[in-house]
């Protein structure tokens, strides 16, 4: 039986860079990587396999990636934790001193009728199953997306995009209502509805008809309609499975428990990515949060301790962004309706400019900042971005400022760097301008 001083079950964001990382941290080679897949895929880009990439090809996560860790494919079917061994489908055994757990997450499979038929799909990260799907989207026809999430209207965009009739159906008010303020939801919508796709919301699916294959999907409404394919793209469940079996406890959000140096209850190992229990930055509790964002850099942190504590995880943020029909929205921390609940008193300052200067540029467009502060502290709980292809950036530079626990004060005194070609004027510049406006308003209310 051969014994690795690092064993990696899972080869995608989390367990990659737990690879890397180790190998960064401690000089760490004898380090080991279990994966199921022949290859991996990259999480976030699956939809634009149908459209922009046009092939499951061009959406590898390249093997030399985990550097000189040693890869096995196989399956993990067991952890012996007594005497630090893991189980393979193909009858082998190897030990290890220090485990990670990036076994992933699932897609989630709601209980509805006609769920199993043919031409239903969802994006599970397979490169043989989303082959087939690229297939069955070559053809024409109708399709029905459950789930107005990030991956549902990338789909639904996507799909679009190779001339298909496209349906989005919502059980919630809007769609990306769970992680993005109402504006942004709304300019989401408007924008796919603009291009040509139908959005349902407020709406839930009641049943897939069809005899062998899905042909309609009939609503909680009433409604019918009538479809080619339907995708099923309403979120994911941790993969737990494997460290449920050997005894490792589960957290709220069905998660693996991990503790701040993403130990689990068991000190030799750890478990990180989707896979793993999630806590709020802002109040400590679970929350199910699953990004490729969050799990590299749980990775880091889970590898950088795997000898002793020395980073600790402050907590899930919940960074988001995404582009649906050219209209780019991201959004960080907490949205209005999530603040109040937890219990902040909020002030929100908002900006918006030509995204170069003057805005006569070529391809400037008007790029609005929305900052949430916390009225008491002046501390910043949240803020999102919209509509140019920047706002990405924006929106981490946004993170950093919440990390950093930074006030309306000091955001409004940030010392930035302008450029015509890439930033706003530095008389309009978003970011600070957002965060003056929630001052003077405060300042105001102070007065008055």
């Amino acid at each position: 039986m051969e014994k690795y001083e690092l064993v990696i079950i899972g080869g995608s964001a989390g367990g990659i860079q737990s690879a890397i990382c180790a190998q960064k941290h401690h000089g760490l080679n004898d380090i080991l990587v279990i994966r199921m897949e022949e290859k991996v895929m990259v999480p976030c880009g699956i939809p634009y396999i149908y459209g922009t990439l046009g092939a499951v090809e061009k959406n590898i996560m390249p093997d030399k990636l985990i550097g000189a860790a040693k890869l096995k494919i196989a399956e993990a079917t067991s952890i012996d934790r007594k005497n630090k061994t893991v189980k393979l489908n193909d009858g082998q055994e190897v030990g290890y001193n220090k485990l990670i757990l990036a076994t992933g997450s699932t897609p989630l499979q709601p209980p509805i009728p006609g769920l199993n038929k043919k031409n239903v799909w969802f994006a599970w990260k397979n490169t043989d199953y989303l082959g087939e799907l690229a297939k069955a989207i070559d053809g024409k026809g109708d399709i029905v997306v459950i789930g107005g999430g990030f991956i549902g209207l990338e789909f639904a965009d996507e799909c679009r995009k190779r001339g298909h009739k496209v349906t989005v159906v919502e059980m919630l008010e809007h769609c990306l209502q769970l992680v993005c303020t109402t504006d942004l939801c709304v300019r989401a919508e408007e924008a796919l509805k603009g291009n040509g796709v139908d959005i349902i919301t407020s709406n839930g699916v009641k049943a897939i008809e069809g005899t062998e294959k899905a042909e309609s999907v009939f609503l909680q409404s009433g409604e019918r309609i009538k479809c080619s394919m339907v995708i099923v793209g309403i979120g994911v469940a941790p993969n737990v499975k494997l460290a449920k079996d050997a005894g490792l406890e589960i957290g709220p959000t069905g998660g693996i428990k991990v503790d701040e140096f993403q130990r689990t209850v068991d000190p030799d190992i750890f478990a990180v990515g989707d896979c793993a229990e999630k806590y709020s930055f802002f109040n400590g509790l679970p929350v199910p949060v699953r990004l490729a964002s969050v799990a590299t850099r749980e990775g880091k942190i889970a590898a950088a301790n795997i000898f002793q504590p020395q980073w600790r995880n402050i907590g899930t943020i919940g960074a988001f962004s995404t582009v649906v029909a050219n209209t780019a929205i991201a959004m960080a921390g907490l949205t209005d309706a999530k603040a109040q609940e937890i219990g902040f008193e909020t002030v929100i300052g908002e900006a918006e400019a030509a995204s170069k200067h003057p805005g006569t540029m070529p391809d400037a467009h008007p790029m609005r900042v929305r900052l949430t502060f916390d009225r008491r502290s002046g501390k910043i709980i949240g803020g999102c971005a919209c509509c140019t292809h920047t706002v990405g950036e924006v929106v981490n530079m946004i993170t950093a400022a919440i990390v950093n626990e930074m006030t309306m004060e000091q955001i409004a005194m940030f010392p930035m760097g302008t450029h015509p070609w890439l930033t706003a004027s530095p008389l309009a510049y978003q970011f600070t301008d957002a965060a003056s406006n929630a001052l003077h308003q405060v300042k105001k209310t102070v007065k008055s």
